[in-house]
C-alpha cells in the first residue's frame, strides 16, 4: 500500500532553492538538443497512447519550425490519403501522461505538501521559465507561422498549434514532480509515465504531436533576459535559434527587430505612434524619454539652476487626457534623461523629493564641493 505523504521533513524543505535552480537551469539551457533521446521518449508516449509510431517524424532547428513543419507535413499527408485523424496525440498522451501522474500525486500527497511544493518548487520555475519565455515564444510562433501560411492550411494550423507539448518549456511540471519522487521518495507505477515527459524536457525544446507526424524542436542558442527574467537585449536578439528565427524583447515586451538592431529606424514619430501601448512605452524608453521631450517641444513647468535638479515640464502624449509631466535632469556625467512624474507636482525640487521617496521639506539639495 502506497503511503500517503503529509508533511515536509526541514531537510526536504530546505532543498526548495536546489531544486528550483536545477530545474530552472534545464528549463533555460541552450545546449543542442538530444535528439535521439528525445525521439526515443516521444515515440515512447505513441505506444503508452496505443497509437502507432508517427509515419513523419521532423528534427526541427525552432518552435516555428516545429510548429509550421508538422503543419504542413499534417497537411500533405491529409492531402496524398492518410486516413483521417480521429483524436490527436495531444489529447491522449497529455491525458494518460500528464493528467494521470498529477492526479495520482495530489492523490497520495497531503494538501498541505501539495499547496507547500507547488508555490516555492513549481511557480519558481514556472515564473522563470514558462511565463517569462514560453509565454512569448509561443505568442511568437502563434501569430508568425499563421501570417505566413497559405488560407487552406490555415484552419488546420489552428488546432495544430494546439499539439505543442512537452520539451524545455515545461520544466516546472518536471520540477515540480520529480521533488515528490526523488526528495520525498513517492514511488507509484505512474511514475514511468512521467519519465516520458522527463526525457523530453532535459533533451528538447519543444514537441509537436500528431498520429501521423512527430515534430522535436531544438533548443535555443541564446536567451538574454533582464535582472527580472523578462527576455530583454538591447543589442540584439532576446532568444534565438539555429535556424536564424530570433524573436527581441525590451523588458519582457515584444518589439520588432529593427527596434534593436537598427536604432536609426527608431524615431520619436514611430514611436508615438505605436497602437500598442506597452510597445509605445518600450519604444520611447529605447529611445529614451529625454529625445521623445525635445522632439515634442515640451513646455517648461518649472527650471531650477542647478542641472541636477532639473526641468519640470510637460507634454502631450497619445490616449492621455492630461499632459504628462517629466523631470528632465542632468547626471554627474552630463547625460541627459526624463523620469515620468506624477501630475499634482508643480516644482523641479519637489519632483527630486518624490524620486527619492522624501516629503519635499525633507529633501536636501545635492551639496557642490570644489
Amino acid at each position: 500500500m502506497v503511503k500517503k505523504i503529509t508533511n515536509l521533513t526541514p531537510e526536504q524543505i530546505a532543498r526548495f532553492g536546489e531544486w528550483s535552480k536545477q530545474w530552472i537551469d534545464l528549463g533555460l539551457s541552450t545546449e543542442p538538443a538530444d535528439f535521439d533521446k528525445a525521439t526515443e521518449a516521444a515515440l515512447r508516449g505513441y505506444a503508452l497512447a496505443n497509437l502507432k509510431k508517427p509515419m513523419v517524424i521532423l528534427r526541427m532547428s525552432s518552435p516555428y519550425g516545429a510548429v509550421l513543419g508538422g503543419a504542413l507535413a499534417w497537411a500533405m499527408l491529409r492531402e496524398f490519403g492518410a486516413k483521417k485523424v480521429e483524436s490527436q496525440v495531444r489529447s491522449q498522451v497529455r491525458s494518460q501522461v500528464r493528467s494521470q501522474v498529477g492526479s495520482q500525486v495530489e492523490s497520495q500527497v497531503g494538501s498541505q505538501v501539495w499547496s507547500q511544493v507547488g508555490s516555492q518548487v513549481g511557480s519558481q520555475v514556472g515564473s522563470q521559465v514558462r511565463s517569462q519565455v514560453w509565454s512569448q515564444v509561443r505568442s511568437q510562433v502563434e501569430s508568425q507561422v499563421w501570417s505566413q501560411v497559405w488560407s487552406q492550411v490555415r484552419s488546420q494550423l489552428r488546432d495544430a498549434y494546439c499539439n505543442s507539448y512537452h520539451g524545455s518549456l515545461y520544466a516546472s511540471w518536471g520540477a515540480y514532480v520529480s521533488f515528490f519522487r526523488d526528495v520525498c521518495d513517492w514511488d507509484d507505477p505512474l511514475l514511468e509515465r512521467f519519465e516520458i515527459d522527463e526525457a523530453l524536457i532535459k533533451n528538447c525544446g519543444w514537441v509537436w504531436w500528431h498520429e501521423n507526424v512527430l515534430a522535436i524542436s531544438d533548443r535555443p542558442t541564446v536567451i538574454n533576459r533582464d535582472n527580472e527574467g523578462r527576455l530583454h537585449c538591447e543589442t540584439g536578439p532576446s532568444i534565438a535559434y539555429r535556424d536564424g528565427w530570433q524573436l527581441h524583447h525590451w523588458h519582457g515586451t515584444s518589439v520588432p527587430a529593427e527596434w534593436i538592431e537598427d536604432r536609426k529606424s527608431l524615431t520619436p514619430a514611430v514611436a508615438l505612434k505605436q497602437e500598442n501601448v506597452e510597445q509605445r512605452r518600450a519604444a520611447c524608453e529605447i529611445l529614451g524619454w529625454a529625445n521623445i521631450l525635445r522632439d515634442l517641444n515640451a513646455k517648461t513647468i518649472d527650471h531650477d539652476a542647478d542641472p541636477q535638479i532639473g526641468d519640470l515640464v510637460q507634454v502631450k502624449l497619445p490616449d492621455l487626457p492630461q499632459p504628462a509631466k517629466f523631470l528632465r535632469v542632468q547626471c554627474g556625467t552630463g547625460r541627459e534623461f526624463a523620469i515620468g512624474i506624477p501630475p499634482h507636482i508643480n516644482k523641479a525640487l519637489d519632483a527630486q523629493a518624490w524620486i527619492v521617496g522624501l516629503d519635499p521639506k525633507d529633501f536636501q539639495r545635492p551639496e557642490v564641493r570644489a
